[in-house]
């Protein structure tokens, strides 16, 4: 692999890494506000859990993509 392509490999999986703290943060920033006295749009909680859990499976299908040993079920190749 040349060093152009691994490091722009990693400062994709860092963006990603990013996106999916950031959506997770919103997330779970608004579902506690939910909790609180002033009204809130439940639309806007299912699409902020969606933008979270389709962040995560990006990240965790990049992470599956550059370390195919590590994923549960994979064969192990000797």
């Amino acid at each position: 692999m040349s060093k152009k392509l691994g490091e722009s490999l990693c400062a994709e999986f860092l963006r990603l890494q990013e996106e999916a703290r950031l959506a997770r943060q919103r997330f779970h920033l608004y579902k506690a506000r939910t909790y609180g006295p002033r009204p809130t749009d439940p639309a806007l909680v299912v699409r902020l859990e969606r933008a979270f859990l389709l962040a995560e499976n990006r990240l965790r299908r990049a992470n599956a993509a550059a370390n195919p040993s590590r994923v549960p079920g994979a064969a192990v190749r000797r």
